[in-house]
């Protein structure tokens, strides 16, 4: 029997075990995860995109060389559905467990410097609003990248939102 004035029993999840060991994710593997996360947006929106230019240059020849932008329309519109649906896929992993796409793929994820789950306001816009506006401070992009060779393997958007990014 249950003794009813004990305290209860609730797991905390954002309280990281002290006996778990971090282990930083290792620098070609966050490459890995970037060129992944490219060929998926490629492949989502650069690509219908592309087609959409391809078939309005092949229906120009067709239909008797006269330019049209049906092709190019088409194209735009199945680009704009691409984006919607790689952005509602990212931002589902990550609200799940802090992994984009490629992350998830190559069993990686990110988390707070002290190992506890981080938000996606402090994803979107510490990692990636605030670290695109600096983006444009000429060299601000190569200098970002080249932290990533220090002893705690993050680059200066990580430190800026104070996370890193960890095997899963």
């Amino acid at each position: 029997m249950s003794n009813p004035y004990a305290p209860p029993l609730a797991v905390v999840q954002d309280i990281v075990d002290p006996s778990a060991e971090i282990v930083a994710a290792g620098r070609g593997t966050r490459l890995g995860a970037a060129i992944l996360d490219g060929i998926i947006f490629g492949a989502l929106v650069y690509l219908p995109v592309m087609l959409g230019l391809i078939l309005n240059g092949v229906t120009d020849r067709i239909f008797g060389g006269e330019s049209t932008t049906e092709g190019l329309g088409i194209g735009l519109g199945f680009g704009a559905l691409g984006f919607a649906t790689w952005l509602v896929l990212t931002i589902r992993s990550l609200i799940r467990n802090s992994q984009t796409l490629g992350k998830k793929i190559l069993n990686i994820k990110v988390v707070r410097a002290d190992g506890s789950p981080v938000s996606l306001s402090r994803l979107f816009w510490l990692r990636n609003v605030v670290n695109g506006l600096l983006g444009l401070i000429p060299l601000y992009a190569l200098i970002d990248h080249l932290f990533i060779f220090g002893e705690s393997r993050q680059c200066l958007h990580d430190k800026i939102a104070d996370t890193i990014v960890i095997q899963a």
